[in-house]
């Protein structure tokens, strides 16, 4: 078979989860990759990529194999893709080999990385604890070695959550800046194709493909603290995160204290995200659900249960306020500045945390997403900081379309701080 043409080594099974009782692959010793058969797919033998291994979550088409979204019903009501999913595609043309297909919460509806039917992807990074999600296999993946780097969603937070409980640089681009043709839809208005490396360099290198160059140059020359966003981390957050950020000032300009809410609170328009976000959700699953009546997760249930409470009526009005909330951020940002604030409120929780712990920690971790998915900016996520062992990510907000010159920036500042290392 030949590989170059991107055609898979191995068919789905008419069950696509057949291998689930066997066992996942060999190779795969932290649970990353679905439980079901792999494609390895080589790259085009020259190009950017070449020499680089990748993952894709399995919400992306690979030509050949079913799209599992996380869900064993999913996947039993659809169809092997016929054609790979453009990011997918981009990344086999730029010479990049395809290695498998991750593990993601169950229609990426999450930001633990916990799925009822497959487990939870190991965080090599920070043991015992949650890898995140909904991107949970792509990071796991990426962290343990098993890729170089892997493409992820992010509607709410799903690649950078994981990049930062994991100790990965990600990104979330310019909302519509990269196709999502092929790729399982959540909440259209929020979804964002990213991707894991770990190291700036890389993930450099793999927007240069995925972006395609069409974004404007910027030379970043102010730097906005978040003052509003760093009141939500955790005290040893905000101690392990301030060394950084005072460096970062020092690279650009004294940072200047902003709030990334004019008037209302954080916490109220992470729930205005939340009935945004979950009037799309039952628009676009919603008819899918009540005709296959799937088995999801105690978790997943409760929240699809709850989107499909929420009416017209109260997303409407979070509709127009995010566009207000849109040219606070561009207003505040300008062409010049980047905004900087903590990924997480803190490292990732403990697997054996309770429902009522996520709970609250949750509502923190979208208090902090929701700032960039309100706003369709681009945000990078740096794995820099420590606290307790664990990572924790320090996160920069470009203005939207600036993400080459945000990758740029991040891969000079990380690499002087590796110099200041040694």
């Amino acid at each position: 078979m030949n590989h170059q043409d991107g055609e898979p080594e191995e068919s789905a099974t008419a069950n696509p989860f057949a291998a689930l009782d066997a066992g996942r692959p060999a190779w795969d010793a932290l649970g990353a990759f679905v439980p079901a058969p792999q494609p390895r797919i080589a790259g085009k033998p020259t190009g950017p990529l070449a020499g680089l291994s990748f993952a894709a979550k399995d919400i992306f088409d690979v030509a050949g194999f079913v799209t599992g979204c996380g869900n064993p019903d999913w996947a039993r009501t659809h169809a092997p893709a016929t054609r790979h999913a453009a990011a997918v595609q981009a990344l086999l043309d730029g010479g990049a080999e395809l290695v498998g297909k991750t593990v993601s919460d169950e229609l990426a509806y999450s930001l633990n990385g916990q799925n009822h039917h497959f487990g939870t992807p190991t965080n090599v990074n920070a043991p015992g604890r949650i890898p995140g999600g909904s991107s949970s296999g792509s990071a796991a993946a990426v962290a343990g070695g098993l890729a170089d780097t892997a493409l992820g969603s992010d509607t709410g937070g799903s690649i950078r959550i994981p990049a930062s409980y994991c100790g990965l640089f990600g990104l979330r681009p310019t909302q519509d800046r990269i196709t999502l043709e092929g790729v399982m839809p959540l909440a259209p208005s929020f979804d964002t194709v990213g991707w894991f490396a770990r190291d700036a360099a890389t993930l450099r290198r793999v927007g240069s493909v995925l972006l395609n160059g069409e974004g404007h140059a910027t030379r970043w020359k102010r730097l906005l603290l978040a003052e509003d966003a760093f009141a939500l981390a955790v005290p040893a957050a905000q101690a392990a995160l301030a060394p950084l950020v005072e460096r970062l000032g020092q690279r650009l300009s004294s940072a200047e204290r902003v709030q990334a809410a004019e008037e209302d609170g954080l916490e109220d328009w992470m729930w205005r995200f939340r009935h945004i976000q979950a009037r799309e959700i039952v628009e676009t699953h919603g008819a899918w659900i009540a005709a296959t009546h799937p088995a999801f997760g105690p978790e997943i249930q409760e929240r699809f249960d709850w989107a499909a409470s929420i009416t017209e009526a109260q997303s409407e009005p979070a509709r127009e306020l995010r566009r207000a909330f849109a040219r606070h951020l561009a207003g505040l940002l300008g062409g010049d500045a980047l905004l900087c604030l903590p990924t997480a409120p803190g490292i990732a929780p403990l697997c054996s945390s309770t429902a009522d712990q996520m709970i609250t920690h949750r509502a923190a971790v979208l208090s902090l997403t929701a700032i960039a998915g309100l706003s369709g900016l681009p945000q990078v996520t740096l794995p820099l900081a420590r606290v307790e062992g664990c990572p924790l990510g320090l996160s920069l907000i470009a203005p939207a379309g600036g993400d080459e010159d945000l990758l740029a920036f991040a891969e000079a500042f990380c690499a002087m701080e590796e110099r200041r290392d040694i």
